[in-house]
C-alpha cells in the first residue's frame, strides 16, 4: 500500500492534546506519479495554546512559476505568524503563496514553509489541501479515490524528547568508568555516543556501531521512554581550526558524507525497530561557528576555514543531514551552537544565527527539521558564573572590560544558551525549540573554586578571584587542567533549557599532547601541547592542557580521574 495515498486518512485521527503531532507523506512509492501533489504537514511543537508546524508540498505536476496552497481547519486553529510563504486566514480557511524567491516549483520539485499558530480545544491535522485547485494526496487529483488508513500511523514528536524518559547509559564508556578508582560514582550516567567516522557506523577497533547501541537502548528502556544521544560528527575538511579534531574526509568529499556517512545512518534510525526510541542528534560541533569566527580577515583566520567558508561544504553538509534525518519521525536534531566564549561577542552572535539559519535551509532542511541547539559541547565554559555578572561595575569600569570576559556580552553558558535561543527564534527557528547545555566538565570544583568575589582592587582582580572556569585563557579547549564534572545529566533545568547532558564522554580525550601516527584521520594540535605558548584564537596564552594526553577520543585516565576530584557539585 502506498504510504503516499494513506498517511493523509492516518493524520485525520490524530485528536487533542497529543504534543508534537506529525503528518508526513512520502513523495516516493510506486504511486507517486499518479498523485498531482503531496504535502507533508507537521506539528513541530505544541503547548496548551499554540504550535508551530511545518509544510512541504511537492509537485508532481507541470512546473510553476508561482502557487497557492490552501487547507480549511476543523477547530479554531488561527496562523499567528509564518516564514517562507504569504499566509492570509479568514475564518477557518487557510492560503499560504509563494513569496518572490520561492515562486519556481518545478515538476519533482519541493517547497517548504513553516508557521507558528493558536488553538483551544483540538488542533487536528487539516483533512484536505489544494494546491491552485488541485486536490493533493490522492490520485488523479479531485475525486480520486484514497486508500484506508495506514496502520503504523504518524509519529508524536513530544516538545522536550527528555521529559518523562530515561537517558541512554553507554556500557562501553560506563565500563571504562567503572574501572577507574571511584568511577562506579559516576557510570550510571548517560553519556553521547559519538559517530566520528564513517566506520563508527557498523563499529571500529572492537567497539559497538550504532546497531548494536541503538538495540542495548531498547533493551534499558523497558516499558518507559528512552532517550539515545547521538553525535554526528564527520563533515567534509571537519574542525578547521583544530587539528586534533580533524576527521576522514576531505574538504570536497560532500558526496561521500552523504552517501556514505548521512544516508546510512538514517536507514538505522529510520528501521520500525527502533521507532519507540527518542533519538537526539547533536550535528556536527565545531562547523559552523568556524565560519563566522575564524575566516577572512580576522587575526584569528586559517586556510583551512576559508576553503570550507568558499565551498560551502560545511552549510550543506549540515543541512542535508537535517533534512535526511529530520524525516525520521522519532529523530530530535539539536545543532551545535558552540559556547559563550566563542561567538558571545557581538560581531559574532548575530553572524553565528544566521549562518545557522542559513544551514537549516540548506539541501531541503527546513528550521522545522531543527528541534533545538546544544551548547558548550565538549568545552568547559561554566554553567554560572555566580560571583560576578555582566553588569557589575569595579573601580569605575564595567566587567566587560576585564582582560577574562574581554568585551563578550555573556559570562557563563547558561545566560548564553538562554539569549541565543531568543536570538534563533528572532530569526525564523520555532519559538518552541529548545537548548541543550554540556555540563560534562564544566564543574570547576575541587580547592580552587572561590567561594565568592575577587578583591576589588580593579576590575581584573574582582574577576580573576571570583570566576569558578580557571582555564588561562576562554579560547583553551583540549584537556583543561584543573577541569572537574559539573551538573549531572537533568531534564528542564532552568527556562528554554530541556536539559544538562552529557554529550561529550568525560574521560574520552580531546587530543594528543604530541604527534600520535593514527587511522582516523586525527592530526596533533598544539593546543593540546602543554608547552605551547599559544595563538591569536587564545591571545598567546600557555594552552593550560594536560600532559600525556592520547589521539582524541580514546580513554585519559588521568583526566578521568581529574574530573571526579574537582566535581562541582561534588561527588559523594
Amino acid at each position: 500500500m502506498s504510504r503516499t495515498r494513506t498517511a493523509l486518512l492516518a493524520a485525520m485521527a490524530l485528536v487533542a492534546g497529543a504534543t508534537g503531532t506529525a503528518f508526513a507523506v512520502d513523495p516516493g512509492g510506486a504511486d507517486a506519479a499518479a498523485v498531482p501533489c503531496t504535502v507533508d504537514y507537521k506539528i513541530q511543537n505544541q503547548w496548551s495554546t499554540g504550535f508551530t508546524a511545518a509544510v512541504t508540498i511537492t509537485n508532481n505536476s507541470a512546473a510553476k512559476s508561482s502557487w497557492s496552497l490552501k487547507w480549511s481547519y476543523a477547530g479554531d486553529q488561527k496562523v499567528t505568524s509564518g516564514w517562507n510563504a504569504k499566509l492570509s486566514q479568514s475564518g477557518a480557511a487557510v492560503t499560504a503563496a509563494n513569496e518572490s524567491y520561492n515562486a519556481q516549483l518545478a515538476t519533482g520539485g519541493s517547497v517548504s514553509f513553516g508557521f507558528q499558530g493558536s488553538y483551544s480545544g483540538s488542533n487536528a491535522v487539516p483533512a484536505t489541501f489544494t494546491l491552485d485547485g488541485v486536490t493533493c494526496n490522492v490520485d488523479g487529483g479531485p475525486g480520486g479515490p484514497t486508500d484506508p488508513p495506514d496502520p503504523g500511523g504518524p509519529a508524536n514528536r513530544v516538545n522536550n524528547p527528555y521529559a518523562g524518559a530515561k537517558v541512554y547509559v553507554n556500557p562501553e564508556w560506563s565500563a571504562m568508568a567503572t574501572a577507574e578508582p571511584g568511577g562506579s560514582r559516576v557510570a550510571s550516567q548517560p553519556t553521547g555516543v559519538w559517530l566520528d567516522r564513517i566506520a563508527a557506523i557498523n563499529g571500529a577497533a572492537g567497539k559497538m556501531g550504532l546497531r548494536a547501541h541503538l538495540d542495548e537502548a531498547l533493551r534499558q528502556k523497558g516499558s518507559g521512554e528512552l532517550v539515545v544521544q547521538l553525535v554526528i560528527y564527520n563533515l567534509p575538511g571537519r574542525d578547521c581550526a583544530a587539528l586534533a579534531s580533524n576527521g576522514e574526509l576531505g574538504p570536497t568529499e560532500i558526496d561521500r558524507y552523504k552517501t556514505q556517512y548521512i544516508d546510512p545512518i538514517k536507514a538505522i534510525l529510520a528501521d520500525a525497530k527502533y521507532s519507540s526510541l527518542r533519538i537526539v542528534t547533536t550535528v556536527e560541533i565545531d562547523s559552523l561557528p568556524n565560519l563566522v569566527t575564524n575566516t577572512g580577515s580576522r587575526p584569528t583566520a586559517t586556510p583551512q576555514c576559508d576553503v570550507m567558508k568558499a565551498n560551502g561544504n560545511y552549510v550543506k553538509g549540515v543541512g542535508y543531514a537535517l533534512n535526511k534525518l529530520g524525516d525520521v519521525p522519532n529523530v530530535y536534531n539539536y545543532v551545535d551552537a558552540g559556547h559563550h566564549g566563542w561567538i558571545g561577542w557581538d560581531d559574532n552572535f548575530g553572524a553565528s544565527a544566521a549562518l545557522f539559519k542559513e544551514a537549516a535551509s540548506a539541501e531541503g532542511a527546513t528550521v522545522n527539521d531543527v528541534h533545538g541547539f546544544i551548547t558548550n559541547t565538549a568545552n568547559y565554559s561554566a554553567l554560572k558564573e555566580n560571583n560576578f555578572s555582566i553588569n557589575d561595575n569595579v573601580a569605575g569600569k564595567s566587567v566587560r572590560e576585564s582582560k577574562w570576559v574581554d568585551w563578550n556580552r555573556y559570562t557563563d553558558e547558561l545566560s548564553f544558551a538562554q539569549a541565543f535561543r531568543n536570538q534563533l527564534v528572532s530569526l525564523g527557528f520555532p519559538s518552541g525549540i529548545g537548548m541543550l547545555i554540556d555540563t560534562s566538565r564544566n564543574g570547576w570544583g575541587g580547592a580552587a573554586r572561590p567561594a565568592g568575589p575577587g578583591a576589588q582592587t580593579s576590575v581584573d582582580t574582582y574577576v580573576d578571584g571570583g570566576r569558578y572556569d580557571r582555564r588561562i585563557h576562554l579560547g583553551n579547549w583540549c584537556n583543561q587542567s584543573g577541569a572537574g564534572l559539573g551538573e549531572r545529566p537533568q531534564t528542564a533545568p532552568a527556562a528554554g533549557i530541556d536539559a544538562y547532558v552529557w554529550m561529550k564522554p568525560p574521560g574520552e580525550s580531546d587530543g594528543s599532547s604530541k604527534a600520535i601516527p593514527n587511522d582516523e584521520g586525527k592530526g596533533f594540535d598544539r593546543m593540546c601541547d602543554p608547552t605551547y605558548t599559544g595563538n591569536p584564537r587564545n591571545n598567546n596564552n600557555m594552552s593550560g592542557a594536560l600532559p600525556d594526553a592520547p589521539v582524541s577520543g580514546h580513554w585519559f585516565s588521568a583526566q578521568f580521574r581529574q574530573l571526579m576530584q574537582n566535581a562541582y557539585p561534588p561527588l559523594s
